[in-house]
């Protein structure tokens, strides 16, 4: 392959281009990418931790006992802690030298979205993503999916917590039944699609088979515990198949079934495709992915080898546009910069964009229409023109463009760089350039 494919895997697969990595991705891309899955690691940055469980276990214990003033004095710290563990996630992007695994947390953290639009959430969606995504980027769909439904963070934002079997002995002394938020999106979003198959009546049993997955109360921090007294006894079925009384096991082996499923197989291959390739998936191509996941039982390395072996992924043109999140990460690496924790959040948030504040559990938009309104763009041109400021005055932006571009960049824009009336002026072109913003 040639040069011209390196700088698409650092724009395609990675998070942009950094000094040097062009050349480290060589004359082979696809062993840049594969390699990365082999010995994955938690950067540093993002271990370390704010005491936002123990903050929000706090918090709820305070929410029960109706002490509404301890939640008012708590805000402070939730926002603290936010700014902190994003600020400490987006630079470690910025320095990664595996940035397909952290395009990976992204993807990952998306599709299993959990949102501070319940605002305790703050505290804990870095931990969540750390504690529940990035330990099986490289393992199996199915562990990571068990991962993600018995965290705190994802049992707490879809009401989980707050479901109990009607024929439970806990269920009978509260009189309080099932919540279906967890069992809907679990099939509709996290594995089978809403095309999957399923009905009204799955999702009635799958809410049944997970009661009982809720927060150990009796803990200083947020943490999980199945409780019996809340599971719904008796047997279930769930597309067709029966579930005999087993408690929490149960709940792991329905997980299991729906995260080999091949209508799971099929959801996640349009995704990865949509996401890595282009906005509108190829149907061969989702094919190809959706059978490496049934051949493997979901074994995400071979996933993702399929994947990067799609002709498409080398020979597409880069249509996909970077959302917010992604600008700022590629702008950085690009130029070098390494913010504060709350330069990092404030910057996001001039672009009209907050890390883990997704509108629904749906996530972000992964479409290029979501984040192209006119506003948008010039939000970006507005915050690449004070990047590009805040460089010293001897900074080369065509050195920059050739870094993080080279073959990408057409004549048409190299022109225009060139003849830029500063240095500063050129990267803030460069940041604006179409090449750029796409991936």
């Amino acid at each position: 392959m040639t040069s011209y494919h390196a700088f698409q895997a650092a724009a395609r697969f990675g998070l942009g281009a950094r000094e040097g990595e062009v050349s480290r991705i060589g004359n082979d891309p696809r062993g840049w990418v594969i390699e990365q899955l082999k010995a994955p690691h938690i950067p540093e940055e993002v271990k370390q931790r704010y005491g936002g469980t123990e903050l929000l276990g706090g918090s709820l214990r305070s929410l029960r006992a109706g002490k509404n003033e301890a939640i008012e004095s708590a805000v402070p710290r939730l926002k603290d802690i936010y700014i902190n563990e994003t600020g400490a996630r987006l630079l470690a992007q910025v320095r990664s030298d595996q940035p397909f695994i952290e395009r990976m947390v992204l993807f990952w953290s998306n599709h299993f979205t959990v949102s501070m639009q319940k605002a305790l959430l703050a505290a804990v969606v870095n931990q969540y993503e750390v504690e529940a995504i990035r330990p099986h980027v490289n393992g199996y769909f199915k562990d990571m999916l068990l991962a993600v439904c018995q965290h705190p963070a994802m049992l707490f934002y879809l009401d989980n917590v707050q479901s109990f079997g009607a024929n439970s002995p806990a269920g009978k002394r509260r009189d309080k039944g099932l919540n279906e938020n967890l069992a809907r999106e679990i099939m509709e979003l996290h594995t089978l699609g809403v095309s999957g198959g399923y009905t009204q009546e799955d999702v009635i049993a799958l809410a049944n088979i997970i009661t009982g997955w809720t927060l150990d109360r009796d803990s200083d921090a947020l943490a999980y515990k199945f409780q019996p007294l809340a599971h719904e006894p008796g047997s279930k079925t769930l597309l067709g198949h029966r579930f005999a009384e087993d408690g929490e096991q149960e709940g792991i082996d329905t997980l299991s079934m729906l995260a080999t499923h091949p209508a799971t197989a099929r959801h996640i291959a349009t995704k990865l495709v949509r996401h890595f390739v282009q906005d509108a998936p190829m149907e061969y191509a989702v094919q190809e992915v959706a059978n490496a996941f049934i051949r493997t039982g979901g074994h995400l390395p071979s996933v993702i080898y399929a994947l990067v072996n799609i002709n498409e992924a080398w020979s597409a043109p880069l249509t996909k546009l970077k959302n917010p999140y992604e600008y700022v990460v590629s702008s950085l690496r690009l130029t070098g910069v390494e913010p504060t924790a709350t330069q990092a959040v404030r910057g996001l948030e001039a672009l009209n964009f907050r890390a883990f504040n997704a509108p629904s559990p749906a996530g972000y938009d992964d479409v290029a229409e979501s984040w192209a309104s006119s506003d948008a763009i010039l939000k970006r041109i507005e915050w690449g023109q004070r990047l590009a400021q805040s460089l010293p005055a001897e900074t080369n932006p065509m050195q920059l463009a050739d870094a993080g571009l080279g073959d990408l960049l057409s004549s048409n824009t190299r022109q225009v760089i060139e003849r830029a009336a500063s240095g500063a002026d050129g990267v803030a072109l460069l940041l604006a350039s179409p090449e750029f913003q796409r991936r």
